[in-house]
């Protein structure tokens, strides 16, 4: 059956206000037989686009096509412009019932990039529109944040990418500010416009009456993998807008559109449900598996993850090692004498802890956090770590800030390759292999990473406090111990500052370490492998 247009969109309008669902439930929906065919929903496209384009609305799009099926039971795209016909078999992911078609997704919606906006066009007080991120696209739904940008003259240029109540908007970029997947769409569901920033994506379907069911099929599973796949391979960081708008959508009978919403619609509730009890049951899993990590590591600093064995000495013997070793290389002139400044902490016959520095003698023992084992000694920084090194860099480098801290595999994986002259002043800690890094900037966010042999020449921030350690302290027990909780928590006490909280080189220096003998280090290194790889 074919209707005028105007009779089209008055059966429409019928269908989706209450009576007419209800009569659509009765019967229609089980009547397939019924359906007027998705090819007169995509003639209807076409047709309105024409409209467009003659009224100089909107341009004619080049690529613009029509997908059929031939007698051969194939698939085939005919290029309007050039008349070019193809066969894309290779393409259709999946079969579709009788009545459906595929389509472009250029072909059923308007589209446009976002502005990209520069600081001092922004404010942060809420005065003007508001400016829509990556980061404001959650599940769903569109959500303005507390610190969220505004634009309080916004220009032509910026108008342009204005976001209007029920447009597409779609994630192009992955954002460390959002948790959500490459490629999540949400509909702006506000009165009060607003603005698009770059690597946002507007969409608006030709049809209105489309709008929730290219929205359902757009956060499907079968878009967003396809189109964060292009080209085969692991998963894009980026989307590209061709790959996008090339997209194939199945496109459904309206009526049937209809049926697909509905359901999906009276199922959401449950799937909300389902998806709030999963994401916190996957936060309370990663809570528990950092507590026992904590655990692990805390055990492991305390003397309690391994047994102690007489055989391999004591902790002091090992100090009394550094600091002969130490007392070498200033004779040699590859330490300063100011590096022999340390002190030696013992514990007397009254079972109270004293520090020694030069003939001074004090009681500390109400410094001592937690008991370890005899053949263990508590030493302070400086005793333990060589004197950082600074160096201006002289060649093109690469540079470790705090940012390239992966603070959740506590790796270093995100440095930058800077240019002599574009140096920034911070730019001063010489590297060694096996130091490891300690950031003295908000020490609780834990930007602490091992230095490996890919990063050992590479120049690091003056932000962080570079470890190296004298000989006999393995520098993954080292890693190990500045990770837990004990050194993290107890230097994050001495924090000053407002802004940028931080602690100073000295508070690194003179904080307690458990020191064990150097042999027990190397079996709590291995015990804490093994136990880790068990909790993944």
């Amino acid at each position: 059956m074919h209707y005028s247009k105007e009779a089209a969109l008055q059966r429409e309008k019928y269908l989706k206000s209450g009576a007419g669902r209800e009569w659509f439930k009765k019967e229609v929906v089980d009547k397939p037989e019924n359906f007027e065919p998705a090819s007169v929903l995509l003639k209807r496209i076409r047709k309105e686009k024409e409209r467009l384009i003659k009224e100089k609305k909107i341009k004619r799009d080049k690529n613009a096509s029509i997908i059929y099926r031939g007698d051969d039971n194939s698939y085939y795209e005919k290029i309007l412009a050039t008349g070019e016909v193809k066969c894309i078999d290779d393409e259709v992911p999946f079969e579709i019932p009788k009545g459906w078609e595929w389509c472009r997704l250029r072909e059923l919606i308007s589209y446009q990039n976002g502005y990209a906006y520069t600081s001092s066009e922004l404010n942060k007080e809420g005065k003007g529109m508001p400016v829509i991120k990556s980061g404001n696209l959650m599940t769903y739904e569109v959500v303005l944040k507390p610190n969220n940008d505004y634009v309080e003259k916004p220009s032509t240029k910026m108008l342009v990418s204005i976001i209007n109540k029920g447009d597409l908007l779609m994630c192009l970029s992955s954002q460390s500010d959002n948790p959500e997947p490459l490629g999540k769409t949400a509909i702006y569901k506000a009165n009060t416009p607003a603005l698009l920033n770059q690597r946002v994506l507007k969409m608006r379907p030709w049809l209105e009456e489309m709008l929730e069911y290219m929205y359902y099929v757009i956060n499907s599973e079968y878009f967003h993998y396809t189109v964060s796949h292009q080209g085969g391979g692991s998963a894009q960081a980026n989307l590209k807008l061709g790959h996008v708008l090339s997209m194939l959508v199945p496109i459904a009978p309206f009526e049937e559109e209809i049926r697909i919403v509905d359901k999906v619609n009276a199922t959401m509730p449950l799937i909300l449900q389902y998806e709030a009890t999963f994401l916190k049951q996957k936060k309370l899993n990663l809570e528990i598996k950092n507590r026992l990590k904590d655990s692990i590591l805390q055990e492991a600093i305390q003397g309690k993850l391994v047994p102690q064995i007489a055989e391999e000495g004591t902790a002091q013997e090992l100090l009394e090692q550094i600091q002969a070793e130490k007392q070498k290389l200033v004779k040699e002139g590859k330490l300063k004498k100011s590096a022999l400044n340390d002190s030696v902490i013992f514990r007397s016959d009254d079972n109270k802890y004293y520090e020694q520095v030069g003939k001074s003698v004090a009681d500390i023992s109400e410094q001592i956090p937690f008991d370890i084992p005899e053949t263990w000694s508590w030493s302070r920084g400086k005793s333990i770590f060589l004197p950082m090194e600074s160096e201006k860099p002289k060649n093109d480098f690469v540079y470790i800030d705090v940012d390239a801290v992966n603070n959740k595999k506590y790796i270093i994986d995100n440095p930058k390759h800077i240019t002599t002259e574009n140096a920034p002043s911070r730019a001063s800690r010489k590297l060694h292999e096996n130091d490891v890094l300690f950031s003295m900037v908000r020490p609780y966010l834990k930007n602490i990473a091992l230095v490996t042999d890919e990063y050992k020449n590479a120049i690091a921030s003056t932000g962080f406090y570079v470890i190296t350690p004298c000989i006999g302290i393995y520098p993954q027990y080292l890693y190990w111990m500045m990770l837990s909780s004990y050194v993290v928590d107890g230097l994050n006490m001495f924090m000053k500052g407002d802004n940028s909280p931080s602690i100073n080189n000295c508070h690194i220096e003179e904080y307690l370490y458990p020191i064990p003998p150097e042999s027990e280090q190397q079996r709590i290194i291995a015990q804490i492998g093994k136990l880790f790889e068990q909790l993944h």
